[in-house]
């Protein structure tokens, strides 16, 4: 019988096996032999007696705990058998903490040190108190966007909407002890970056290879980074192949819209931002690829992913925003719903991909919906100045039909587009009687 990931083999004992036994005790538990080989062989173990003795209470000195040391005899040769249990807390080894997984040891360090401390006390890294931002330091505009999209959605009613910011943020366990969780930091504070740098959305477009032709960085909370993404890839980074069926102008994007939303609010609900990278979406010619940073729960792969599952939020409580603003699933039906939407569109089914901890969906170009050679938008005060003449007027309408009272420069900053590119489309909507201007140039 081969080593397994609960079974070790060591032809003698040497004090440095207390790392294997400390791996054990962090992981499943398993059982170490001395006195076999590697290839299952009872080869026996000298001083057998006084290892009897010992090895027990190195343990106990060495790691803390208490281990089963059997001896056993086979065809008259003697050997132990040295049991360990899985242990609820961390076990370390003269302050190493050492893991079994398959049929290695390996030493945790650096992120994935703090995962298993984490995992192991119970503490999840966005439910870690933040000390110096309060409630009312939070963005006004990204709790009024969640409230929006949370009764739009239905998944609260009205009068839980209606309750103060701190008794809101409260119901959705984003507040312990008085003190905001680092979950409500990332979801509702201006620059989420204090809490952890490269919690923000990267959005580029490229040409052939590494030909980078524009770019956007969105760094704002992430409820008003998902208000504003989609938008802005369908509007800037994307154009929509026109034609007409009985004088009806039809739309056909390359990339099913609803199939992206649903992956980019994924990787943002879902992205382990102890990393320290962003989101990342790269838009080539004939493909679109958004990355972001995971851990998957324990025995979970690409397959597992693309098969039904359970859903097992890494963060639960920002997944449970999200879910409420109904920007994502809460029955791991996230990817079905991806895949349906792509069916639809006549496109390819996407594939994931995982690089280390880096999780990849790309999705390939409808390719009847391409345009052989659009034109790159022109960057100018910080927004969009040609190249939106396909979606951005429904989009306006939309915004102007939730709230009549919006102003061009609100408009502006909701698409994240130029003050006079929302001018310009306004004027077409008033000109064809789509919009009508009530009250003054300065007021209405």
């Amino acid at each position: 019988m081969s080593e397994t990931q609960n079974v070790e083999y060591k032809e003698s004992w040497r004090d440095e096996y207390l790392k294997w036994l400390c791996g054990f005790a962090n992981a499943q538990g398993g059982t170490m032999y001395i006195g076999v080989n590697d290839s299952g062989s009872i080869v026996g173990v000298k001083n057998i007696q006084r290892l009897l003795e010992d090895i027990p209470n190195k343990i106990q000195s060495g790691l803390g705990i208490v281990a089963d040391v059997n001896k056993h005899t086979k065809d008259g040769v003697e050997y132990l058998e040295i049991k360990v249990e899985p242990s609820t807390f961390p076990i370390s080894y003269h302050g190493e903490f050492h893991y079994r997984s398959g049929a290695t040891k390996q030493q945790l360090t650096g992120i994935a040190l703090s995962q298993f401390i984490m995992r192991k006390t119970g503490v999840r890294w966005e439910d870690v108190i933040v000390e110096d931002i309060t409630v009312d330091d939070l963005d006004e505009e990204s709790l009024k966007i969640f409230r929006r999209e949370a009764l739009r959605s239905k998944r609260m009613a009205q009068e839980d909407l209606d309750l103060s910011n701190a008794e809101l943020l409260s119901k959705l366990h984003l507040i312990s002890n008085g003190k905001l969780k680092r979950s409500a930091v990332l979801l509702f504070y201006h620059d989420p970056s204090v809490v952890q740098n490269g919690s923000y959305i990267k959005i580029a477009k490229f040409g052939d290879g590494a030909d980078l032709q524009y770019h956007d960085d969105l760094e704002s909370s992430l409820i008003k980074n998902a208000d504003q993404v989609i938008d802005l890839i369908y509007l800037k980074y994307l154009k929509a192949n026109v034609s007409y069926i009985h004088d009806r102008r039809v739309e056909t994007y390359p990339y099913a819209r609803a199939a992206i939303r649903e992956a980019v609010y994924n990787a943002i609900a879902h992205t382990c931002y102890m990393f320290g990278t962003p989101v990342q979406i790269r838009i080539e010619n004939e493909s679109f690829i958004i990355s972001n940073q995971c851990i998957l729960p324990d025995g979970w792969t690409v397959e597992t992913l693309m098969e039904p599952h359970d859903s097992i939020p890494y963060n639960p409580d920002i997944a449970n925003v999200f879910y409420r603003a109904g920007y994502i699933e809460h029955w791991g039906r996230g990817i079905e719903k991806i895949c349906e939407a792509c069916k639809e569109l006549g496109a390819d089914l996407p594939f994931y991909e995982l690089r280390g901890n880096g999780l990849r969906v790309h999705f390939k170009a409808l390719q009847s919906a391409l345009i052989a050679h659009p034109k790159s938008p022109n960057r100018h005060d910080g927004g969009l100045n040609v190249g939106l003449d396909v979606g951005i007027a429904d989009r306006i309408l939309e915004l102007i039909i939730d709230n009549p009272q919006i102003t061009m420069a609100e408009i502006a900053e909701r698409l994240n587009v130029a003050k006079r590119t929302i001018e310009r489309e306004v004027k077409q909507l008033r000109e064809t009687g789509r919009v009508e201007r009530v009250g003054s140039k300065r007021f209405g």
